[in-house]
């Protein structure tokens, strides 16, 4: 069983809650790529979000590197370069700031360089947000937004409240599913992306264009929502142990959690043994 191709996600599975890298990661990712396995970053992050985290990895700034950003919107190289790129449609834009007014939900849209909101009152999340991926914030009018290319929107609020917000408002997001997909990558962040657009997606469209195949070369690993499709299509699927129950019930694998190397242990499992 050879794996030439990790995709990984990052929060809650590459990086521990603190945010950070564990040297046993880092060591095996290394490892891999020196034995010419291709590593995939895979995150609702925009690549300025993902830079440190590719510089400790030894893959940033590089032409034949890849990131998929976005939740599956945008594939890089990391040196920058776009490679694919899907982003949302004005006219959904708006209707789901609608919908955000509607519930009363702190709501932002994200280009490939900025994250902007219609908030007045700029919510926490949104503020958290920029923080982690290391994007500018920005106040503008749906008005202003127009002639802005926008990749995807999210919906940010405290757990229980963005919980209870969805299941109040079910028939407004149900209403946008013919063109929008709705995934929940982390308990405050509820992501909005063009239909059709997920990790699973692109990586088939990145595998075609590096000769590879998702379901026959490649290992994917991750903890949300929007890491089940990519573990789904993998040849081998990798839940970590603080995963959702429905991504661990589609996993070939249960790894440890994302504070206890999790990932490192795949690594060494599938790739290194």
């Amino acid at each position: 069983m050879t794996v030439k191709l990790v995709a990984i996600d990052v929060d809650k599975t590459l990086v521990d809650d603190e945010k950070q890298l564990h040297p046993r990661v880092i060591e095996t990712i290394k490892a891999a790529s020196q034995r010419g396995v291709k590593v995939v970053i895979c995150s609702g992050r925009p690549l300025p979000g993902l830079k440190q985290i590719l510089t400790d990895l030894n893959l940033a700034d590089q032409k034949d590197q890849y990131v998929v950003c976005f939740g599956g919107s945008v594939v890089q190289s990391t040196a920058g370069k776009v490679i694919m790129s899907q982003g949302l449609a004005y006219e959904d834009y708006l209707d789901l700031e609608l919908i955000a007014r509607k519930l009363d939900l702190p709501f932002h849209a994200v280009s490939m360089d900025r994250i902007y909101t219609a908030n007045r009152d700029i919510g926490y999340y949104s503020m958290y947000e920029s923080n982690l991926v290391n994007m500018p914030l920005s106040y503008r009018t749906p008005a202003e937004l127009k002639e802005v290319p926008l990749i995807k929107a999210m919906f940010v609020e405290e757990p229980v409240k963005l919980d209870q917000a969805f299941a109040a408002g079910r028939a407004l997001f149900a209403a946008k599913e013919d063109r929008v997909t709705f995934v929940k990558s982390q308990p405050f962040f509820l992501e909005a992306n063009t239909k059709g657009v997920d990790k699973a997606q692109v990586l088939t469209k990145l595998c075609a264009h590096l000769g590879l195949d998702l379901s026959q070369d490649v290992m994917a690993i991750g903890d949300g929502g929007n890491d089940l499709p990519m573990i789904k299509a993998a040849k081998i699927g990798v839940a970590m142990a603080n995963a959702l129950p429905e991504v661990k019930a589609a996993s070939d694998f249960v790894t440890a959690d994302n504070n206890h190397d999790g990932v490192a242990v795949a690594i060494e499992k599938f790739i290194l043994a």
